[in-house]
């Protein structure tokens, strides 16, 4: 919206001045520098401004605003003159300077006259701080294009950038922004080029020729627009703009290229692939029409360089004072200027700093300018909490042919995105699908994106450690002939470099005395101490060492393991009990009674095979029960529920016979062999010492997490040391087992022809890895070289060619021998479905017999009544227990008899009533 405003100027001679109304003219400064790429686009934006305010009547009415300038000529001292100049004139409001380093010494000045300083073109992040309140910054500031330079190298997957710099407030302030940005990205500046302002083509030479030895090619360019350009002509001498390289350029190259009418094809030449930044400001129909005005401007006379983002910024900022000023005044505000006390005495100098007066309304004015909020030719001009303008973006362009092209858009509400930010704003911010840029065209005219890095042109290749092992040299070993090591991770290593599509210069340097295995964790240490570029052999990838290094891809697979002695079992005559453990035996013993018994109550009234005298029949119940062992029974079963029980049985009876017979013959067949420890868990609770080989990482990992007590642990250092240290066992001096990595241990066992043995389970599980400093994208690229090994078979080629051994593939059991023995875990489930098949069987049965028995006693009546006389004159028994000694005897009764009795009774009882009725 816009905002009137009313400026106050100076009235009278006093030493207090003031005005109670609208003054017919009031006066505003500028500070630039004429002669500049930003200056000769801003002097007739500045100018084209003020006509703009005088002629509307809607803003200052009554009230001239007249326009007092001064050339800083591109130098502090000059500037800071030229600045105590026009503060004599009483202005209120001073716009400029364009540059920083000038800004930083005139906002000293603006702060003790309580002036404020609207800056156009003054881009350092640190003129924002509290330091210089007065400092008002009409453009964006660096502070959110190196977040944008940022975000494109993160974009493109680069990790270190070298920064091209003037060496003054404006380059520095602005790269050490940049540098902490890239921290979060994980990337960083590699290399820092700063040059002096005004530095000769020679300087500039050399700063390049000293830049391009570094392993980066990824440039990052902050200059000054003025000078910029040499830095690429420089560089196309040098073979610096060809494929391979990337450069980024700040705002500056931008403001160049629009500056300039015509073209210049030589100009264009030197930045073809450039990728560069500019300030975004929406195509609006204000600017469209302020655009459309620039090439009559009267003021453009003696200016033949064009337009550039900076005349808009120049133009809202004369705006930004005429609103504020307006708006004041109609509020009721008061200016006035009064003398300094502390610039009285100049101590005889001729300075006459005396002239110098001091803004009375500065503070009020200040705050008036920081409330604004209107639509200016740049955008939305309003500022935030840190005084800088909202809503900061900027236009990526690429450039190429005879000019450039827009391939996308930086915000700091939504990053990267090929949408124009004032249409992401209506969005939720940092949608993921928004981030994307379209193609480039790099130097050299290449499409792809360039790797952003090459080894260094210093004639320095890199520098490999290499473990000088005294054990295990098939793994990595020292060589006589070159390239001085051999070994399969050396043969890993150089079948990963030939696959890259770049070579990779290398030397190998020993590391240890050769005397015993060096500490792996030193030679880690060494490479990111960078005393080292990286280190290669059978090194294990584990936590404390991913904190120092990059890992690439692991191209093994390695864990601990524990090996341990071993021993044959003996062979015993009592080996066909060992199959079942004992819990096991008197269950399935159990069951053979309980069935046997079961299923002769359930035969017992219909089959004659199952009756007979009491000691008969216990004698059918154990043959009927173990014969069915051996399906050998002769016994027929004759009732349905019976049948049913012995189904179920039989099944029980094949599944533990099939599971025995296996067992007991995996026993007699194959050779046990034991040990007495049987895994990590026993080594652990155990008190005996422990073999670990030396350097190796397991003796941390089994103090530091196992919390085994250093005293326990035995370095070893190769292979006969693991034997003759297994072989004595504790008591001679050896020890119980030795806890070591699986690839070392398959290549010990098979050497002793496995003699010894790994008992129980890997217990951590990691891989082999080339070791590189953090961030070195070789470690990148070599992890795809390891995983194209693997899958087109080279990798297990190399480790035939290397590591071809036996396999020990005996069982091994512990010392007890049962860890093959079944339980009862295994077979409870069909235990609990035969009880279940019984005791259903045995309820259904018992139920059939109790309605039979009543039905049997309830046509009885008399003979019962006869029994209870009986029973009272003989001994008064009663009639209970009779009934109990009845039910077992009518439960011992043959089936068919008692069918026959019940048919013949119901018989009986039909002829009286038929000869009643006659």
């Amino acid at each position: 919206m816009w905002v009137p405003m009313e400026v106050i100027g100076r009235t009278g001679n006093g030493n207090v001045s003031s005005s109670s109304s609208r003054p017919s003219s009031v006066k505003i400064g500028a500070l630039f520098t004429y002669d500049s790429v930003i200056g000769r686009a801003a002097g007739p934006a500045i100018a084209a401004a003020v006509d703009d305010v005088n002629s509307d009547p809607s803003i200052l009415p009554g009230t001239t605003l007249n326009f007092v300038i001064r050339d800083t000529n591109c130098s502090g001292f000059v500037g800071t003159m030229e600045a105590l100049q026009l503060m004599e004139n009483e202005v209120v409001a001073a716009i400029g300077p364009q540059s920083s380093g000038i800004a930083h010494v005139i906002s000293h000045v603006v702060n003790e006259l309580n002036v404020p300083l609207l800056s156009f073109g003054a881009t350092d992040p640190t003129l924002t701080s509290l330091q210089y309140p007065y400092f008002l910054r009409t453009t964006q500031s660096d502070y959110y294009q190196m977040h944008a330079v940022a975000d494109l190298v993160e974009y493109y997957g680069w990790r270190e950038v070298i920064a091209i710099f003037v060496d003054d407030d404006y380059g520095r302030n602005g790269i050490s922004v940049l540098g902490d940005a890239l921290s979060k990205k994980r990337a960083k500046i590699s290399y820092k080029a700063p040059f002096s302002p005004g530095a000769s083509r020679s300087a500039i030479n050399s700063l390049l020729v000293g830049a391009n030895l570094m392993e980066s090619r990824v440039f990052v360019v902050h200059v000054n627009p003025d000078t910029g350009l040499t830095i690429f002509s420089v560089a196309k001498s040098l073979g610096m703009t060809a494929g391979s390289y990337v450069w980024i350029a700040t705002d500056w190259l931008p403001s160049v290229l629009d500056s300039t009418e015509p073209v210049d094809i030589d100009t264009m030449n030197l930045l073809q692939g450039v990728v560069a930044l500019r300030h975004h400001t929406p195509d609006t129909d204000l600017k469209k029409n302020f655009i459309s005005r620039w090439k009559n401007l009267k003021y453009k006379e003696n200016s033949p360089s064009g337009f550039n983002s900076y005349a808009l910024y120049a133009y809202d900022s004369v705006w930004l004072v005429a609103h504020a000023l307006d708006a004041l005044l109609n509020e009721g505000g008061k200016f006035t200027f009064s003398n300094d006390p502390k610039l009285h005495d100049t101590n005889g100098s001729m300075l006459n700093l005396s002239s110098l007066r001091v803004f009375d309304g500065g503070q009020q004015f200040l705050q008036t300018l920081l409330r604004m909020n209107f639509t200016g030719l740049s955008g939305e001009i309003r500022f935030d909490a840190d005084k800088n303008l909202v809503n900061p973006a900027y236009d990526v362009l690429n450039i190429g042919g005879t000019g450039s092209r827009r391939i996308g858009y930086w915000s700091n509400y939504s990053g990267l995105s090929v949408v124009a930010p004032e249409i992401l704003y209506t969005k939720p911010p940092n949608s993921s699908s928004n981030r994307h840029l379209y193609s480039v065209i790099w130097p050299g005219e290449i499409t792809a994106t360039p790797r952003g890095w090459v080894f260094p042109n210093n004639g320095m290749p890199l520098r490999i450690a290499v473990p000088n092992r005294v054990s295990y040299n098939e793994f990595v070993a020292k060589d006589k002939s070159p390239p001085g090591v051999k070994g399969y991770c050396i043969d890993v290593f150089e079948a990963a470099v030939n696959l890259l599509p770049y070579p990779v210069p290398h030397n190998y340097i020993m590391y240890g005395n050769g005397k015993r295995n060096p500490i792996y964790n030193d030679i880690v240490q060494q490479v990111a101490l960078n005393n080292f570029d990286a280190a290669v052999g059978d090194i294990t990838i584990v936590t404390n060492r991913t904190k120092l290094v990059d890992f690439t891809q692991p191209y093994m697979e390695s864990g601990l393991v524990v090996v341990a002695p071993v021993q044959k079992l003996k062979s015993s005559p009592w080996a066909f009990l060992k199959p079942f453990t004992i819990p096991m035996w008197l269950v399935t013993g159990g069951f053979f009674l309980f069935v046997g018994a079961v299923v002769w109550i359930l035969e017992h009234r219909f089959n004659n095979e199952f009756r007979g005298p009491p000691s008969q029949q216990l004698v059918t119940i154990f043959w009927f029960s173990f014969s069915t062992m051996f399906f050998s029974h002769r016994e027929n079963t004759v009732s349905s529920l019976g049948r049913v029980v012995l189904i179920v049985w039989l099944f029980v009876v094949l599944i533990i016979n099939s599971s025995y017979t296996a067992s007991l013959t995996s026993i007699l067949t194959v050779q046990q062999l034991t040990s007495q420890i049987e895994g990590i868990d026993s080594l652990i609770s155990s008190t005996e010492p422990i073999g670990v080989q030396d350097g190796s990482f397991a003796w941390n990992y089994l103090v530091d997490e196992l919390k085994i007590a250093e005293s326990r642990l035995v370095k070893l250092k190769n292979m006969e040391e693991y034997s003759i240290a297994l072989a004595r066992g504790p008591k001679g001096g050896g020890v119980a087992a030795i806890v070591d990595e699986l690839p070392y241990i398959e290549l010990f066992m098979s050497k002793t022809n496995c003699e010894f043995r790994t008992v129980g389970q890997e217990f951590t599980k990691s891989g082999w890895g080339f070791a590189f400093q953090r961030d070195s994208p070789l470690a990148i690229d070599l992890s795809t070289a390891i995983l194209q090994l693997s899958e087109n078979g080279d990798l297990q080629k190399i480790h035939n060619k290397w590591l071809t051994y036996n396999e020990c593939s005996m069982d091994l059991s512990p010392a007890d021998g049962g860890g093959s023995r079944l339980s009862l875990k295994s077979f409870w489930g069909l235990f609990l479905i035969c009880g279940i098949a019984c005791f259903l069987a045995l309820i259904f049965f018992f139920c059939r017999v109790c309605g039979q028995f009543r039905r049997f006693g309830s046509e009885d009546e008399e003979s019962i009544e006869e029994i209870e006389h009986d029973t009272s004159t003989s001994g008064r028994r009663t009639l209970r227990s009779t009934s109990f000694k009845d039910l077992i005897d009518f439960i011992d009764r043959k089936e068919a008899e008692i069918k026959e009795i019940l048919k013949r009774r119901n018989s009986d009882n039909k002829r009286p009533s038929q000869s009643s009725d006659g």
